[in-house]
């Protein structure tokens, strides 16, 4: 069996910065242990795979070790393949997923996604983050990850987590964030339980971060940077109970794999 495959940059203007995703379009679906083994094979952050059916991308994404629920670089790289390589004529793609409909509209060079907010609590953080980390935050919350705040950007940069005991929490992974001088806020993500230890750009974090920084800063509209090595931009706005989320794409590769 032969299938199509590139990898795309993620909110990057260039290669080798941003996220790389690799993209598989289907016809049909293939079974979920040949998905895996392929994602697990490409060994980054995510793999996206997507059929269409009629007007409606239906997306899936994995993990080198497991399937997930929400991506976001891996969805705005499938969006680039879908606009740039497939040709796609319509205005906006839909896509179905296990985090319901997801959007992407293309405004020049830039990818537009429209993904649901989440929903975050604060909460006492358990012993296995605590002791993941040197320095403890200033506040804490959870949603689909735990969101450790800081006081400033250089405890984001300068922080060094444990990943073995990471791999151990109860949810995806660890976000951490703090204001910035540049940016409205700059963050980081780590989820080694999920064999990524720390993903470069993170689109799906940020439906956690921007209903915390709107609340927080008073506004809707944000200039933010995961801080990762390789780092990336993104702009975001809050939508009522969806965010939007903006950035660059650049394709590294295309091929074909065999099986």
């Amino acid at each position: 069996m032969k299938l199509n495959i590139y990898q795309i940059d993620a909110f990057a203007k260039e290669s080798f910065k941003g996220n790389p995703a690799a993209v598989c379009p289907l016809d049909s679906w293939i079974d979920d242990n040949i998905m895996q083994s392929i994602a697990q094979e490409n060994n980054l952050s995510e793999t996206a795979f997507f059929v269409k059916n009629g007007d409606i991308f239906h997306i899936r994404w994995f993990t080198p070790t497991k399937e997930v629920d929400m991506c976001g670089h891996a969805t705005l790289a499938s969006a680039y393949v879908i606009f740039e390589i497939l040709k796609y004529k319509n205005s906006e793609i839909i896509f179905n997923s296990k985090s319901g409909i997801l959007k992407v509209k293309k405004s020049q060079d830039i990818y537009k996604m429209d993904f649901p907010a989440q929903k975050i609590d604060k909460c006492k953080l358990p012993n296995v983050v605590l002791e993941a980390f040197d320095k403890e935050p200033k506040e804490s919350y959870k949603s689909m990850d735990y969101i450790l705040v800081f006081e400033n950007e250089d405890d984001i940069l300068n922080i060094k987590p444990n990943f073995e005991l990471l791999k151990g929490i109860d949810c995806r992974g660890v976000i951490v964030t703090a204001k910035s001088k540049e940016y409205d806020f700059v963050c980081r993500f780590f989820a080694p339980k999920y064999g990524v230890d720390e993903d470069p750009v993170t689109g799906s974090a940020f439906t956690q971060l921007i209903p915390y920084w709107a609340k927080l800063l008073k506004k809707d509209n944000f200039r933010a940077r995961q801080v990762s090595k390789r780092g990336g931009e993104l702009l975001c706005n809050l939508l009522g109970d969806r965010v939007e989320i903006a950035g660059y794409a650049k394709k590294y590769l295309e091929g074909e794999i065999e099986f």
